[in-house]
């Protein structure tokens, strides 16, 4: 068998160096960039490491027991990601979620969220405070999550066979201990709770139904996700991509939706209520959600930004470079600096790589550049 490239390594070394600009970029909470998206949330990586092997994320061929992961002394402190999240947060972020590789691998990750809970957006309202897991270690760490200020978490979770489950984690985690967690995680107050499945054909399709049954009426939000083509490792193939829609025309067949408007501005989920006898949402049977990043594409007004665990901003989930902010950070910028540099980046932003995919090359090798999920969340 041929050996496997890893370009992750490469693309850190990439990076593109985050610069002061010529005229400062003042944080107003008013940036746009240049399709005049704003910016308001903001994707924080605080581990590359994660304890699952998911082929769609870290298949086990490449991430490995000799795959070189960032050493610690390379990762953000705690204290340096709050002092960058604070200057994201003066440009209008008003949202943010902690990501990995899996999260709460990170050592006393509660001392994070301590200082991260504390800040407010521009107009002085709380931060919306997130974090998504695999679920392996909520059941131990969801009380002292809470405690330190998290408000609310979502789980990965691809089906509810057990054996379905063991398989695509690939380390043979029992799925009753992730269904753990998520009680312990409501018992807890960390809501409402979010489930993302990943739909990938001819793996898990059937677990549908069976997921949708679960969780209608449990006050918590399942949302589908259509299998994507992120980084370089994990082997992706439209023919296995199930589409949103045909998902919504499953789960209506046997429970009828209603579809519901969205939450918030660039919300990445198309939402659709549980209806009633009368055709109406039904509130306490909740909703179910579909993230169709690949059939169709939601680039117009996304307000995302993604920090690397090792400080390099992210524009998009498909970028192929990051920009280094932690060479600023680690090299006397001030404050004002600081978010003069993060502004400047947002104001080049032009990425849309979901409107574009179709009309790409199949032989680009655009794939071959793409930054892992695994490195920046998803």
């Amino acid at each position: 068998m041929a050996e496997r490239v890893i370009p992750l390594i490469d693309q850190r070394l990439a990076a593109l160096g985050a610069r002061l600009p010529a005229g400062a970029v003042p944080a107003t909470g008013l940036l746009a960039d240049t399709l005049g998206r704003p910016l308001r949330d903001l994707r924080i990586s605080v581990t590359d490491r994660c304890n699952f092997r998911c082929s769609y994320c870290m298949p086990k061929e490449v991430f490995d027991k000799n795959y070189p992961y960032l050493p610690h002394a390379a990762l953000l402190t705690f204290e340096e990601i709050a002092r960058v999240a604070r200057q994201f947060i003066a440009h209008g972020v008003r949202k943010i979620r902690l990501t990995g590789g899996e999260p709460l691998l990170r050592k006393n990750i509660e001392a994070l969220i301590e200082q991260l809970a504390v800040l407010k957006t521009v107009d002085g309202a709380p931060l919306d405070l997130t974090l998504t897991t695999n679920g392996s270690l909520l059941a131990r760490k969801a009380k002292s999550l809470k405690a330190a200020g998290l408000q609310r978490v979502t789980v990965s979770l691809d089906g509810l066979d057990d054996a379905v489950f063991r398989q695509m984690n690939d380390v043979d985690f029992p799925v009753a201990e992730v269904l753990e967690g998520i009680q312990a995680a409501k018992d807890a107050g960390l809501g409402p709770i979010k489930i993302n499945m990943v739909v990938k054909r001819g793996t898990n399709e059937h677990e549908i139904l069976p997921m949708a049954r679960h969780f209608k009426g449990s006050g918590t939000v399942l949302r589908f996700i259509e299998y994507m083509d992120v980084g370089a490792t994990n082997g992706w193939r439209m023919d296995e991509v199930l589409p949103s829609a045909e998902v919504v025309k499953l789960v209506g067949a046997e429970l009828p939706l209603v579809q519901l408007e969205p939450s918030a501005a660039g919300e990445t989920a198309e939402r659709w209520g549980y209806a009633d006898a009368n055709g109406q949402h039904d509130a306490a049977a909740g909703e179910i959600g579909v993230i169709s990043s690949v059939t169709q594409a939601f680039c117009g007004d996304c307000n995302r930004a993604r920090l690397s665990t090792e400080g390099q901003v992210y524009l998009c989930l498909f970028a192929n470079r990051g920009h280094d902010l932690r060479s600023l950070v680690r090299g006397g910028a001030t404050d004002e600096e600081l978010a003069s540099a993060i502004g400047h980046i947002w104001q080049g932003r032009a990425d849309r790589y979901s409107q574009l995919r179709s009309s790409m090359p199949a032989d680009s090798g655009s794939a071959m550049r793409r930054v892992e999920m695994s490195y920046i969340g998803g």
